[in-house]
């Protein structure tokens, strides 16, 4: 899937993509990101849903407490996803068990100001009965993320 608006993509390049509750989540998640819909995005959780991005403490979680509920996962995606530009979800490997996925991958955004910064990481989903995110949880390094910064090219 792909946004030819906004150039954001995913590439998928993980051996299987066997249909699954959870990894079908994900997909609904990176979809709704790369259109920058915020409503569809916070549509794919269930109600109390979180996110954890990444889990512990952040610059975006000080407490690291994770974004709960509606209005804070409404709060994540203005502090984060809407001051991107672009997003490239490239997806090496996918693990999907019980009512879980894991995906490994490196997710590269770019910002306005043309900087881009490439994440590798493990991005999990937690989903209920009803295929609806219960959890997304993000496991990468900040400071590693920011040591891949790169500017515009020229």
């Amino acid at each position: 899937m792909s946004d030819t608006a906004t150039g954001s993509r995913v590439d998928w390049r993980a051996p299987s993509r066997a249909p699954h509750p959870a990894r079908d989540a994900g997909f609904r998640s990176y979809d709704a990101v790369c259109r920058k819909d915020k409503e569809a995005w916070l549509d794919v959780f269930a109600e109390d849903g979180w996110v954890e991005d990444p889990v512990g403490p952040s610059v975006f979680d000080p407490e690291g407490r994770g974004h709960h509920g509606r209005e804070g996962r409404a709060a994540f995606w203005d502090k984060t996803i809407a001051t991107v530009d672009t997003f490239v979800f490239e997806i090496h490997d996918s693990f999907a068990a019980g009512s879980e996925c894991a995906n490994v991958g490196i997710i590269h955004t770019t910002l306005s100001n043309g900087f881009t910064v490439h994440t590798e990481g493990v991005f999990m989903y937690r989903v209920n009965d009803e295929g609806k995110i219960v959890a997304l949880r993000a496991i990468w390094e900040f400071e590693r993320a920011m040591a891949t910064t790169e500017a515009a090219p020229a």
